[in-house]
């Protein structure tokens, strides 16, 4: 089965993998610049791009807004015929503004999750930038549609899927994620996969909708558990037109994280990869390290200073700061970090090139 290149908009993607955003600091320039590079699309996340830079502890806003437009220059610099984009939680602080910053970089893209980007439309104004919101259930994806239809008249460029074995937060309740065969860290991938494609079909079913009633089809990017050709093709199978992949873009050379915290993927055992909670206040997947252990066991790490990140998040009663913890997984202080990652990240074994965790994902590609 030959895999056909990802039509989005006015841009193609030669390989129709979408490299999905992880912050802080895990897919930035460089990452981003490689799978551009390869003819995929290359995903800078807007978490916290500016975490080294001088003033970041000051003033973190005027820090991020300038580190991403460094970083997609980087990128592009890589890449410079291939498709950038960057990836905005609707859970951050200023969330209007990085969007204001990612059209003004000159992005071609820009996918958001963590919560419903229903007013993104209207953030981008009269920019021919191409939107894909994240959605992980039918409920979600009719809500994101009919809304972005009956205000703004328009439908998304391209809708990622993101199911329960994904990496980081989820787009879950933990009741749901039980349904799904994911309970207290346990995980049952068989059950998970089959029950989820369910949903699936009832989120496809919501965007043929859509794409209908404008006479336009809607492109559709499955994530979750995709790490390998199988996995990937499974995806096409159930009629998707690309697929969003992130754990295994990790353990690459190219990736912009510390060496340490890809050794923590190729060390995770698959009794490792536990559901965390998260300040954000979603369900997580993360390795479990001292850090999560130690907040398990004290049931709160007070924060040491706040990096106003979160639009609901309370310095007084979060169980710890998770920029704090993400910028300690990106700087590879692994003991004192948040881990997150995929279903499947004990599976790596080795460090890889960008190059060769596309060819085996897609390994027969117009």
């Amino acid at each position: 089965m030959k895999i056909q290149p990802l039509k989005i908009g006015t841009k193609t993607a030669k390989v129709p993998v979408i490299q999905g955003g992880m912050g802080v600091g895990i897919s930035l320039g460089n990452l981003a610049g490689a799978v551009a590079k390869e003819g995929g699309i290359g995903i800078i996340s807007a978490a916290q791009p500016g975490f080294r830079e001088e003033d970041f502890i000051k003033d973190p806003l005027k820090a991020n807004l300038r580190a991403i437009k460094s970083e997609y220059e980087k990128a592009r610099k890589i890449a410079s015929d291939g498709i950038i984009g960057f990836n905005l939680m609707v859970a951050m602080e200023h969330y209007e503004e990085y969007v204001h910053a990612v059209v003004e970089a000159g992005a071609d893209l820009i996918v958001s999750g963590a919560g419903l980007p229903t007013d993104l439309p209207k953030y981008v104004g009269e920019s021919d930038i191409l939107l894909a919101p994240i959605v992980s259930t039918a409920k979600s994806a009719n809500v994101i549609l009919k809304y972005w239809d009956k205000k703004y008249h328009r439908i998304p460029d391209l809708v990622v899927i993101e199911g329960p074995l994904a990496g980081g937060h989820l787009g879950f309740h933990e009741e749901q994620l039980e349904t799904y065969g994911i309970d207290a860290g346990t995980e049952d991938y068989v059950k998970c996969r089959t029950s989820y494609e369910k949903e699936i079909i009832a989120i496809m079913q919501v965007i043929h909708t859509f794409s209908e009633k404008y006479g336009k089809k809607i492109p559709v990017a499955m994530g979750g558990g995709i790490h390998d050709s199988e996995s990937a093709a499974r995806a096409f199978s159930l009629g998707a037109d690309a697929i969003q992949v992130a754990t295994r873009f990790v353990t690459t050379e190219e990736c912009d994280a510390d060496i340490r915290y890809k050794e923590a993927y190729l060390n995770a055992r698959k009794e490792d990869i536990v559901i965390v909670k998260s300040p954000v206040g979603m369900p997580g997947r993360a390795i479990l390290n001292p850090f999560m252990k130690k907040v398990k066991e004290l049931g709160r790490i007070a924060p040491a200073h706040c990096f106003q990140c979160l639009k609901h998040c309370n310095p007084g009663t979060t169980p710890y700061c998770i920029t704090q913890a993400l910028i300690n997984a990106a700087k590879g202080k692994i003991d004192d970090a948040l881990l997150f990652c995929g279903a499947y990240a004990y599976q790596a074994t080795h460090l890889e090139t960008v190059k060769e965790v596309i060819d085996s994902l897609i390994p027969e590609r117009v």
